[in-house]
């Protein structure tokens, strides 16, 4: 039987004071790979935002990688945000510092002390999306799609049970969002679990999983026609 690895039950989102998706039900397992789609503003964001600890969960029951959302304190947050990887669509990185610095970084704030054990962890996720030779590069001289590379190695650093990715192509070209994507397969296959929101329906087409729709202020599953 599959595990859960975050669900939502009857739950409200809300972006500030504004209701955004009401009655949420939603199951994740160990393993999916899951499609979260819908408009600018259907709050695809929000939920997200939700889901990794940004908004608080106000109503309704929720827990994601072992934190209920209902009962998440403050510093809990961190502690959460180690158990996931997030990927965003504008990739995060910080630019005073070359790709290498960018993960010490991230590994110092989440406790790694070892300084052969951290060479060894960042050498194995640029291995894993295909950017080992890059560690030197500052991220402004690497293309959007490098960049986004190197952020979804930055998201496998603590060995995530989850992937959240919130519009990982959404500023790439179609050909840059197939080598990422084809990227996020991989990871996929080896493994981890992925919740990606995305509006890029070419690439749904062409990687056909599970697909959630958020429309009107609903959550719901769509059934892809196939050709």
């Amino acid at each position: 039987m599959s595990n859960p690895i975050l669900y939502l039950k009857d739950s409200s989102i809300f972006q500030r004071d504004n209701l955004v998706l009401s009655d949420v039900n939603l199951e994740v397992n160990e393993g999916d790979f899951v499609y979260l789609i819908g408009k600018t503003g259907s709050g695809k964001s929000s939920l997200m935002k939700t889901l990794y600890g940004d908004l608080e969960l106000q109503n309704g029951e929720g827990e994601v990688v072992g934190f209920d959302l209902k009962k998440l304190k403050e510093n809990q947050i961190p502690f959460l945000r180690r158990k996931i990887g997030i990927v965003f669509q504008d990739f995060k990185l910080l630019n005073d510092r070359d790709v290498e610095a960018n993960l010490v970084f991230v590994l110092k704030a989440t406790g790694w002390t070892e300084e052969v054990l951290i060479k060894a962890k960042i050498a194995e996720v640029l291995e894993k999306v295909g950017m080992h030779t890059k560690g030197f590069k500052m991220p402004f001289e690497l293309s959007g799609g490098e960049q986004q590379r190197i952020a979804i190695a930055r998201a496998l650093l603590n060995d995530p049970e989850l992937i959240l990715a919130d519009e990982p192509t959404g500023n790439l070209d179609p050909r840059t969002s197939i080598e990422v994507m084809t990227v996020l397969e991989e990871i996929h296959k080896s493994g981890k679990t992925i919740l990606m929101a995305t509006h890029d329906y070419a690439l749904i087409l062409k990687y056909p999983h599970k697909t959630l729709k958020c429309e009107g202020d609903d959550l719901f599953e769509v059934v892809q026609q196939r050709s």
